[in-house]
């Protein structure tokens, strides 16, 4: 009996350990061809995105967010795998992932973890999409751009709805035992390539900003245009304009592409109200972004591709409700696209393969790194008969742009904290020669590096 009383002592010393915290539910949303400044929470004064405003006042937003490459394929080849287009090799519309480049992929390796998996939407890369219909439990993704409207659908529902609804349907139908990560690849805020109106929008919104008239785009007087680069003014980023953004048709293109972001700002509403409901807000990180920017109509140019700010800038907001530290709003360390798989795999407690070359963002949510990147490279290789070609650096400070086909060795240099809009290009000016020669040096340092 006396043993008793000597137990109780000891069970009472020991350290007092709490129960493994559930691992998080994470919701992926990615916006196609949305431009980083369309928000009201952005300062934006004509869009409407209530929604979206009411999330990023509840978590961390970057303001510094960029993609690797502006065009879809390659970068959302690039957030599954959290690599350069020159380390996945995924080039054009065709090429799909091998087996062993899947096995790296964020979806298969929290698969592989115990997590429901769920995709809807728009896939991206390539057309079979193969391995990701074995990897994902719930599988709603389609190949190619799909359509905003399609008679086979009922009620001839707005695709973004259908999203929304299917969207809904992974989070009421998720199994209680395992955690889950939806990924939702809207279509929107991408055009309908081909059709008459470019941007149409959901039946319920086609009334909005009726009464308003939009500025006109920055840069959008002609001697900006005539100024570009040679083959920018006969790319295909011209011909786009003429066709979207030209006087006649540039107030109704805009004012549609800011009712589909409506579209997708309600279905975000949607899903954060069915969160609520299902009891999972408080246990669920959400992560919305972009695949890169969108020209609307400045520099005389439509699309993305090249270099400049509007293309190749996304918005970023990270929300954990987890996470009650926060810094100073917004944050404004560089951050990419490259940095979106190793952040899923961290939120979830999973290290990153080797492979990926991006970093978790997750450190950075609560307090600055001293060794974060200073500055990143870009690169646009698609069809350079049509699209020019080109490499860059980006750092806070400057912008390096190295054109390579179908006219090689044109150089631009750009002091983006004297010129945001990048209109003076100093590539001429001796004062700036020293610049010139070590943005030039990192970029055949980081081009290696990519590799």
């Amino acid at each position: 009996m006396r043993v008793l009383p000597a137990v109780l002592s000891l069970l009472l010393s020991l350290p007092v350990l709490s129960p493994a915290a559930p691992r998080p539910n994470i919701l992926f949303l990615l916006v196609d061809d949305l431009r980083h400044d369309t928000f009201g929470f952005a300062g934006h004064k004509i869009c409407r995105t209530p929604h979206l405003d009411a999330l990023a006042a509840e978590s961390h937003v970057f303001e510094n967010a960029f993609v690797t490459t502006a065009i879809c394929m390659v970068s959302r080849a690039s957030i599954f795998t959290g690599q350069y287009e020159a380390r996945h090799q995924i080039h054009d519309f065709r090429t799909e992932f091998s087996p062993a480049a899947w096995g790296k992929a964020y979806p298969q390796l929290l698969k592989e973890a115990g997590y429901h998996t769920g995709f809807v939407g728009k896939y991206g890369v390539g057309n079979k999409m193969t391995e990701a219909r074995k990897t994902f439990d719930f599988w709603r993704g389609f190949a190619g751009q799909g359509r905003f409207f399609d008679p086979r659908r009922k009620d001839n529902q707005h695709l973004t709805a259908l999203q929304g609804d299917q969207s809904l349907q992974f989070l009421r139908t998720a199994p209680n035992d395992k955690p889950w990560c939806l990924s939702v690849s809207f279509k929107a805020v991408h055009c309908q390539d081909g059709a008459k109106r470019q941007f149409p929008p959901d039946k319920r919104d086609e009334k909005m900003f009726a009464d308003v008239t939009i500025p006109p785009a920055p840069l959008s007087d002609p001697a900006v245009f005539k100024a570009l680069h040679e083959p920018l003014r006969t790319s295909e980023s011209r011909r786009r304009w003429e066709i979207r953004f030209s006087p006649k048709l540039f107030q109704e293109t805009v004012k549609d592409y800011y009712r589909l972001l409506f579209g997708v700002d309600r279905e975000v509403g949607r899903l954060r109200e069915e969160l609520k409901k299902q009891g999972m807000a408080d246990n669920t990180v959400i992560i919305f972004t972009s695949d890169h920017g969108f020209y609307l109509g400045e520099r005389g140019l439509a699309g993305k591709w090249f270099a400049h700010e509007e293309s190749i800038r996304i918005p970023l907001i990270i929300h954990d409700p987890r996470n009650r530290k926060k810094r100073a709003q917004p944050l404004t360390e560089l951050v990419l696209n490259i940095d979106f798989a190793p952040t899923i795999l961290s939120c979830a407690g999973l290290p990153a393969p080797e492979s990926m070359q991006g970093r978790s963002l997750t450190p950075l949510l609560e307090k600055t790194i001293p060794d974060w990147r200073p500055d990143f490279f870009y690169e646009h290789h698609f069809i350079p008969n049509r699209i020019p070609e080109s490499e860059a650096v980006r750092s806070q400070r400057w912008k390096y742009i190295h054109w390579l086909a179908p006219k090689a060795g044109v150089e631009e240099l750009y002091d983006l904290s004297r010129d945001p809009l990048e209109r003076n290009n100093l590539v001429g000016d001796a004062a700036h020669g020293e610049t010139l020669a070590t943005m030039r040096r990192r970029w055949k340092e980081l081009r290696e590096e990519a590799r």
